[in-house]
């Protein structure tokens, strides 16, 4: 049995196909069945190291991005997806896979028009509330989708859309309560904030959260994850705050955060705060208070991340500032709220991991397998 992933771009893409494939893994050994081959394709393998720890087989098929605005890159990019289309109907027929899982973005449109062509069973999964373009093309052909969001499911059949929610690796149902403050150097008696843009960072949360760095480590210890981008910008200006307020182990950056310190992270911040995209799913698997700062709309499709966001705030879990009110004083208000009322952090504790769903992949992987078996027959 072949099970081809494809995806890819960012985390939000990327880490579900993880979490789809660790529960194959496990329901294999479980069922006692032989697990599948995995495979991956995508314009990069975004985290090799990741793909190895799950047997996961990387298959290169270029692909470029259409911005929604008007680029000249987007006439290369259109040349690049072409030739991966190309090479992707080639890679697939030799390969032929059972089914194949797709998580959306550009990345996703060679392996996807392969499946057209021949006939092979398509499973998408869209973790927005809005869906994307390619998911919304790909929704048309496909046997089954998967939404994390009950607004999404109206833009797609309801004879085959189901809601799952948001496929997250294992790991971050199981955060690390013990060692984690000295995991990074920090005071257990303080409490931990943790600012993440996702894996491609924010330049402007970052410039806000250093803004507001001298008055938070104050009372409080902050971990920042700035994105490749910005990293040795903000240490620097981090490093001068902290040794001109002489509060050196308040503040730790990194420009990525692997699991380890993930687990760490999640065992031991009293706050979370984070851009709108399936980072929303991680943090309410820690069941973490957060404050959610969508993304400008002129970047994000639809304005998906703001939609995102709210619908995660009419469960209570978060607070919302949009990014236009993003300022030094109103963030640290809200994160002063939110820190000196134990009620208002148990409701939103509460609320995160009720919207929460640990079956996630479970229930795509079961589906991907059942497919798999009848295509396979």
């Amino acid at each position: 049995m072949k099970i081809l992933f494809t995806g890819g771009g960012t985390g939000g893409h990327f880490y579900p196909i993880i979490a789809v494939a660790q529960e194959l893994a496990r329901l294999s050994e479980e069922e006692k069945f032989v697990a599948p081959q995995l495979y991956f394709m995508s314009n990069g393998p975004y985290n090799k190291r990741a793909l190895f720890d799950n047997s996961i087989a990387y298959i290169f098929a270029p692909a470029g991005n259409q911005r929604i605005y008007f680029s000249p890159k987007n006439i290369w990019n259109l040349i690049k997806t072409f030739f991966g289309i190309l090479g992707a109907i080639w890679k697939i027929y030799l390969l032929y896979p059972d089914v194949i899982f797709s998580k959306g973005g550009y990345s996703s449109i060679p392996a996807l028009v392969a499946a057209r062509v021949f006939g092979i069973p398509v499973v998408i999964h869209e973790s927005d509330s809005v869906p994307g373009r390619v998911n919304l093309w790909a929704g048309k052909f496909a046997v089954k989708i998967a939404v994390s969001y009950p607004e999404a499911a109206k833009f797609f059949p309801p004879d085959k859309t189901a809601v799952t929610g948001n496929p997250i690796r294992r790991d971050f149902f199981s955060p690390a309560y013990s060692g984690a403050h000295e995991f990074f150097g920090f005071d257990p008696a303080l409490p931990v904030i943790y600012v993440t843009g996702g894996s491609s960072g924010s330049a402007k949360m970052n410039d806000t959260l250093v803004d507001t760095l001298p008055q938070l480590i104050e009372h409080a210890q902050v971990i920042i994850q700035t994105g490749k981008d910005s990293y040795e910008d903000i240490l620097k200006r981090v490093t001068y705050i902290l040794e001109k307020t002489g509060k050196q182990s308040r503040c730790r950056v990194y420009d990525y955060v692997n699991t380890s310190a993930l687990r760490m992270i999640g065992g031991s911040a009293a706050i979370v705060i984070s851009r709108a995209g399936s980072t929303i799913f991680e943090i309410a698997a820690w069941g973490i208070p957060s404050i959610i700062i969508p993304g400008d709309e002129s970047v994000f499709h639809n304005d998906h991340q703001r939609k995102n966001a709210y619908a995660y705030a009419r469960t209570g879990a978060c607070v919302v500032i949009e990014d236009k009110n993003l300022r030094p004083n109103i963030l640290y208000s809200e994160i002063e709220r939110i820190l000196q009322s134990q009620e208002v952090q148990k409701n939103m504790r509460e609320a995160a991991k009720a919207f929460a769903d640990d079956k996630s992949a479970q229930r795509i992987a079961r589906e991907l397998l059942t497919i798999a078996l009848s295509h396979e027959i």
